[in-house]
């Protein structure tokens, strides 16, 4: 071993001290920069420091410390006869080991408030190049970029055998850390994590070059099946967006259906409780108070409710958690937890109770595809009543306008083909995901049942025929609201005035696939 050099700069120090010293047993001479030289010089171990081997002091506030040839050339060179007879040429050496991790950009511009002068200047720029530089030579230089890996480096050194699958290994590993933490700065300058834009934004708020950076949070016991391995990743730079107070951890299907439970209820103002099944709400109630909306919510389809997700819009009080009572709830999310209600859930074991952390930017929407990444803009919003059109002879009453609208904004929310059925500010029946208009609104009512009588119909796109609305007021629906832009809005239209209904278009769809 006698003869090799390890390059080591980092700003996380953990680990570092053990490493050092294990890497001195073996012979093996350390160079440091900075904070890291002095950290090992105060442990008492033998450093020689970048300055020292560069000829050069650390210019510029620190911001220019191992951008050197006799950092790049001792750490590029293959151990071949020209390259190592050309650093001797030189009065240099070959560097064998870099161990280098990043400031810490992510964690920066994670915390409030902060500025864009304050980030910057966490990005680095030496640390880099140190572990591209190492990695694209790893048939000769080993890169350890993260703690975890101290051991494994230093076992592999000691056996004084070239482990090339680990070199490989640790390479790949530097270069997938370089290129997330090149995301994460990318991300956060075009302003998806708080900052201003650096760049004029495309008229359409889709970037020409999409860059992502996410960090592996927590391991799922499987995803939406058992045979299939999963995770949770947190876009880099950002704190968790929810904490969980309560219960077992969350899994795949769990963080699907409360993600999607939590984005409906905060289309309300007003009191709200969402119960969501498979991601589809089975019940959805407003009232003076959550209580008050809860029995309203659970009617709407009691037994789907079941081993469903409760939302609300408002902290969680012990009146809810008496009214919920003994139902099975896989999670229960909110904006915050009496602490007498606390108490209460947190005697149900099982029960995941979430309540949200953080502030999370609006940001693009993803979905992966065989063929790539589809990406799009959030649908955003919900159109108020006053920007409808009414189309019909006859016009919504007050009641019924209120419960159009309240039905509009659950449509948004309910897989396509999507029908909703409501009566004031609750749900009485939902027909969800099927492959035909009708066969929801068929859904819609046998759910709702005799409270179909005097209901209102919401439908998150138009009505290709006149079936819909007939069968809607079969049931007793009076009042429908749908997009419009069918070929047949006028068949359908007529089919209202013929049947006394009032309809209102919206001009919008909201499908969700």
């Amino acid at each position: 071993m006698a003869g090799q050099r390890a390059l080591i700069s980092v700003a996380d120090k953990a680990g570092l001290v053990e490493l050092a010293a294990g890497l001195v047993a073996l012979d093996i001479e350390l160079i440091a920069s900075g904070g890291t030289a002095r950290a090992l010089a105060a442990a008492g171990l033998p450093i020689t420091e970048v300055s020292q081997l560069t000829g050069f002091p650390e210019m510029l506030d620190g911001r220019v410390k191992t951008l050197h040839p006799a950092v790049h050339a001792g750490i590029l060179a293959r151990r071949t006869p020209e390259h190592l007879a050309e650093l001797e040429a030189h009065g240099l050496a070959p560097i064998d080991l870099v161990v280098c991790n990043l400031y810490p950009f992510a964690q920066t511009v994670a915390q409030p408030n902060v500025t864009v002068a304050e980030a910057v200047e966490q990005i680095d720029i030496g640390g880099v190049a140190l572990l591209r530089a190492a990695a694209k030579n790893f048939e000769s230089v080993m890169v350890v970029c993260d703690s975890g890996d101290y051991p494994r480096a230093l076992a592999a050194l000691a056996s004084g055998v070239t482990d090339l699958g680990l070199r490989q290994e640790l390479a790949l590993k530097a270069f997938q850390h370089t290129a997330a933490y090149d995301a994460t700065i990318g991300t956060y300058l075009a302003g998806c994590a708080g900052s201003p834009s650096f760049v004029q934004e495309p008229a359409d708020g889709l970037p020409d070059t999409l860059t992502l950076a996410f960090a592996r949070a927590q391991p799922l016991r499987y995803g939406e099946n058992p045979h299939q391995a999963a995770a949770l990743y947190r876009p880099s730079g950002q704190p968790p967006a929810f904490e969980q107070l309560g219960g077992k951890e969350m899994s795949y299907n769990n963080w699907l259906d409360m993600d999607a439970a939590w984005a409906l209820a905060q289309e309300f103002t007003d009191p709200t409780v969402c119960i969501i099944k498979h991601t589809n709400p089975c019940g959805v109630a407003s009232a003076n108070g959550l209580a008050e909306a809860y029995p309203l919510a659970l009617a709407s389809d009691p037994v789907s409710a079941f081993g469903g997700i409760i939302a609300v819009n408002r902290p969680v009080d012990l009146a809810l958690v008496e009214a919920v009572g003994s139902l099975f709830v896989e999670v229960i999310v909110a904006p915050g937890y009496a602490e007498d209600a606390l108490v209460r859930l947190r005697g149900k074991s099982n029960l995941r109770l979430l309540q949200p952390a953080a502030d999370v930017p609006e940001s693009l929407s993803l979905r992966t595809i065989s063929a790539g990444l589809l990406v799009q803009v959030p649908d955003s919003g919900v159109e108020p009543p006053a920007a409808w059109q009414v189309v019909t002879h006859r016009q919504p009453s007050k009641a019924e306008l209120e419960a159009l609208d309240f039905a509009w904004r659950v449509a948004k929310h309910v897989k396509s083909n999507a029908i909703v059925l409501a009566q004031g500010r609750a749900t009485v029946g939902v027909g969800a995901g099927q492959m035909s208009r009708i066969d929801s609104v068929h859904l819609a009512a046998r759910r709702a049942g005799s409270r179909s009588q005097g209901a209102v119909m919401a439908s998150d796109a138009f009505f290709p025929f006149a079936d819909g609305v007939e069968t809607a007021a079969a049931a007793g629906v009076t009042a429908v609201v749908q997009p419009g832009g069918s070929v047949r809005d006028e068949e359908v239209i007529e089919a209202c005035d013929r049947l006394g209904l009032a309809m209102a278009f919206t001009g919008a769809r909201h499908f969700r696939h």
